[in-house]
C-alpha cells in the first residue's frame, strides 16, 4: 500500500482533529441536554422531602395530604397568578392552636426574632408554627399546562404581586393574624426610618386581621442599635395605631438588640424581664 493512498500523515491528522472536534461537540451537546434536563424536569424530588420532613414533625393527621392541597395552588398555573384564596385548602390542613399571649409577629427583624425564639420557648412565631415551617426560606412555582413543581426558574419576590411564594406568605400571615389571642407582641427594626411600613405584611396583612374580641393588647418591642433612628414617637406609629382594631391598646417600648441577644442566651432570666 502506497503511503498517497491515504493523502499521507497531515492530511490524515487533519482528519483525526476533524474526528475529534466533532466528538466534542457532540459530548458538549450531550451535556447541555443534560443540564437542560435537570434544570427543567420535576424539582418536586427537592421541596417534597423537605416539606414531609418539616411537617412531621408537627402533630399533623396527614402530611401527605398537606403536600397534595399544597401543590394545587400553584400547579399548572402561570406563576404570576397564583392568588392567596388558592392556598386556603393548605390552611384548613395544617391548623394549629393558637398559643395565647406567646404569639409573636415581626417586621424586617427575622434575624434577630428567631435567634431570640430558637433559645428561649417565650414566643411563638408563624414560622414555629407547621403553616410556616413546612416552607420557611423555600421556592417554589408551576407552570401553564404542567403538573410539575419547579423550584428554580420561579419569579423572584417583587416580579409580580400574585407569585406563588408571596401570595403564600400573605395567606399564612393573615391566618396567624386571624388566630392571634390575648397579648400578642410584635418586634420592629428601629434602625430604620419607618418601622410600621405600610408595605409590610405586618402592615398590609396582619395588623388588619386583629380581632379586637381575641387580641386585648399589642405590645411592639422596638429594637434599636447604638445608633438610634426611630423611636416610640415615629410619626409610622400613628399609622398603626390607627389599623387596630377598637378595643386593642397599644404600647411600644425601645429595646437595644444586645440586650435582647443576652436575655435570650441567659437561662436564669425568665422571658417577662427581658425587656
Amino acid at each position: 500500500m502506497e503511503q498517497g493512498e491515504f493523502g499521507g500523515p497531515g492530511k490524515r491528522r487533519r482528519r483525526c482533529s476533524f474526528i475529534l472536534g466533532v466528538l466534542a461537540v457532540l459530548l458538549l451537546i450531550v451535556i447541555l441536554a443534560v443540564v437542560l434536563g435537570l434544570t427543567l424536569r420535576e424539582d418536586s424530588n427537592d421541596l417534597k422531602p423537605t416539606f414531609l420532613n418539616r411537617c412531621q414533625q408537627f402533630q399533623v393527621k396527614n402530611c401527605q395530604h398537606a403536600w397534595e392541597v399544597f401543590q394545587q395552588a400553584y400547579v399548572d398555573k402561570d406563576p404570576c397568578n397564583v392568588s392567596m384564596e388558592a392556598y386556603d385548602p393548605f390552611i384548613e390542613a395544617t391548623s394549629f392552636t393558637p398559643s395565647c399571649n406567646r404569639m409573636m409577629f415581626w417586621s424586617k427583624t427575622k434575624d434577630v426574632v428567631h435567634e431570640f425564639t430558637e433559645k428561649k420557648e417565650c414566643f411563638q412565631t408563624l414560622e414555629d408554627t407547621v403553616l410556616g415551617s413546612v416552607l420557611d426560606g423555600l421556592t417554589w412555582c408551576g407552570k401553564k399546562g404542567s403538573s410539575e413543581t419547579f423550584t428554580t426558574g420561579c419569579p423572584r419576590w417583587t416580579d409580580c404581586i400574585n407569585n406563588p411564594v408571596r401570595s403564600f406568605w400573605n395567606r399564612a400571615s393573615a391566618a396567624f393574624a386571624n388566630v392571634a389571642c390575648g397579648n400578642i407582641t410584635a418586634m420592629l427594626n428601629g434602625s430604620i426610618a419607618t418601622p410600621f411600613d405600610s408595605s409590610s405584611i405586618f402592615a398590609s396583612i396582619e395588623v388588619g386581621n386583629l380581632k379586637s374580641d381575641k387580641v386585648n393588647n399589642l405590645n411592639v418591642v422596638l429594637v434599636t442599635q447604638k445608633n438610634v433612628v426611630s423611636n416610640c414617637t415615629n410619626q409610622s406609629f400613628e399609622n398603626l395605631k390607627s389599623k387596630l382594631a377598637e378595643g386593642i391598646k397599644f404600647n411600644c417600648k425601645e429595646v437595644p438588640e444586645t440586650q435582647i441577644q443576652e436575655c435570650g442566651s441567659d437561662p436564669e432570666k425568665a422571658c417577662g424581664s427581658c425587656w
